[in-house]
Parts: structure tokens; sequence; C-alpha cells
């Protein structure tokens, strides 16, 4: 899909999801339309129905800032959308070339190592997991275990059966990463990886190709999940998404229980299991005799992966 039809189609998924009511606009008596009109959106913008058609038609590929700006905020759109939707009106870039590799720092693997009592990991471009420590590994599954192409988060949520039983809560998480995963998709268009990635979601999930249709964004900064392991039961923890300087494509993830909460207990007794060498012979059944397989562990504690 090109760019210019990639907007259309934002711009007509957004137009669909906004209310008349959200946005200062009375609804009429037995109005169909679902959320605003054409003709609405241009008047709110400050701009001519027939600007706005050639937008969402992807005859007009080039819109101004200003134009982008009172049309996110005609809609409301809230940061993320705003965001998204910048993304997809800038120019492309002639001759960008594939983007480059992703590696953690060194140091950054030593502080993933260092937090032992709190799950910690990093995602880089289009939600590939580049780096875990133990506990994280423990909680969801040991991507280092797994083929290089297959350490993806979306791609574990959406394709691996044993994500469902981590997460009780497995539709939002997933329809949330598969936002993040459209944010990625606005701002790396040319990302021909990325392009693989969605094509096989959308053959292998049809929850995937639903919501990648839908064209609905998530930024992910802060939140709380829940989570479900068979050794301690149910655990609800907060989360801090962090961009890391020097690559704002990848970003540290910290997890961490309400002090003297039955979560945090849990999570303390799930540190000590991990911790204990005799838990890292007895592995978790969920990861199975794989995981003994996957990239060594650093003295820090945190896995390499390949990538």
């Amino acid at each position: 899909m090109t760019a210019s039809s990639d907007l259309g189609a934002f711009l007509r998924a957004c137009r669909a999801g906004t209310e008349p009511e959200s946005v200062g606009l009375a609804r009429a008596p037995g109005r169909r339309v679902r959320g605003l009109r054409r003709e609405e959106v241009a008047q709110l913008a400050g701009l001519s129905v027939d600007y706005y058609t050639r937008l969402e038609q992807g005859r007009h590929t080039s819109p101004s800032d200003s134009v982008v700006e009172a049309l996110a905020g005609a809609m409301h759109l809230d940061a993320a959308a705003a965001a998204h939707l910048r993304d997809l009106a800038r120019p492309p870039r002639r001759g960008a070339g594939p983007p480059s590799v992703q590696r953690v720092r060194p140091a950054l693997h030593q502080l993933l190592g260092s937090l032992s009592e709190h799950p910690a990991l990093v995602l880089g471009r289009r939600t590939d997991v580049l780096a875990t420590n133990r506990l994280a590994a423990e909680l969801m599954t040991d991507f280092d275990a797994l083929p290089a192409r297959r350490r993806n988060y979306v791609r574990w949520l959406l394709l691996d059966p044993a994500a469902r039983e981590v997460f009780p809560d497995w539709r939002t998480v997933s329809a949330e990463a598969v936002g993040t995963l459209r944010l990625d998709a606005g701002r790396h268009p040319a990302d021909a990886l990325l392009e693989q990635l969605v094509g096989e979601l959308t053959l292998g999930s049809e929850e995937f190709a639903r919501w990648w249709t839908e064209r609905t964004v998530h930024q992910r900064t802060h939140g709380r999940k829940r989570f479900h392991h068979h050794l301690v039961g149910e655990l609800a923890l907060d989360f801090e998404a962090l961009s890391l300087p020097g690559d704002p494509d990848q970003t540290l993830f910290v997890y961490s229980a309400e002090a003297g909460s039955t979560s945090h207990e849990r999570l303390t007794v799930l540190a000590s299991w991990v911790a204990d060498p005799r838990g890292q012979q007895a592995r978790s059944p969920r990861t199975g005799p794989a995981a003994q397989g996957g990239g060594e562990p650093d003295p820090q504690g945190t896995r390499r992966s390949a990538r």
C-alpha cells in the first residue's frame, strides 16, 4: 500500500471512529452515518470538502503541517493517533536504505541483569525482542531460545498459544501490541522485514487481520498488566516504557509490583526461584527443554540476543 493510500485509509478510520458529540456537533434525529461525515471534518478543520476528499482518496499526498494539525484537532485525536497521522503525511525519503541492525549496548545488558527483582526487556523496531533478563524470560517466554526471526513480541502474542495462558487479558494486550506495531509501520514505511511480519501475521491470525484493518494505534508509555505463572499464580504488575538515548527505536520495559501487595509477594517468590541454580535447572514446563539451548546468559544474568 502506498503512503497516500495509507494516509487516506487512516483518515477514514479516524473519521468513522469520531462521534459527533465528542467534537461538539449535535446528532441529528435518525442519523445513521457512523462517525463524522467528510463535510463535517472539513468544516471543523477549516478545509474545503474537495480538498479533504482528495486526501482521503489518496489524490493529494503532501498536506502541510498546519493541515495535519488541523485534522488532528478537528477529530480530537490522542497523542499516538496524531503522531501517526504526522508520520503518514511526511513525504517519503528518497534513497532511504534498509533500517540498520539494532544492538543492545553492553552496559544496558548489565543494567538488565542487575534488575534481579524486576522483569525487564528491550524491544526494538517492529517489537523485536532485543534482550531480556532472566525474570522476564521466566514470566513470559525465553525469546533467546527461539530462532532469530521468531524473537518478536507481537508474533509471540498472536501465534504462540502459550501467550494466551500468560496474559489473562490476552485480547486487550494483543490488540494494543498490534496498535504499537501500526505506529512503527508509520515511522518506517519502507521496512521490508515489517512488511513480511505483517503478511505472516495476517495469514496466521484472524484477530491480527481484523485489528490491523481497523488501523487503531497505541503508544506504550506506562500501565498495568496481569500475568499468570504456573508456579505463583496471577500477578498484577505495573510497567514503565523508557525510550533509550542514542536509539529512539529501542524501548526498555521494566515491571514492578506494588509494595506489600500479593503480587509483590508472588514476584519475590518467583525472583528467588529464578535466582536459585536448582530452579534454573528445572525449567518451566511452559518453556520446555528448548529453553536450555537459547542464548547463553552473561554473568550479569541477562540473555544476549543474536541480532
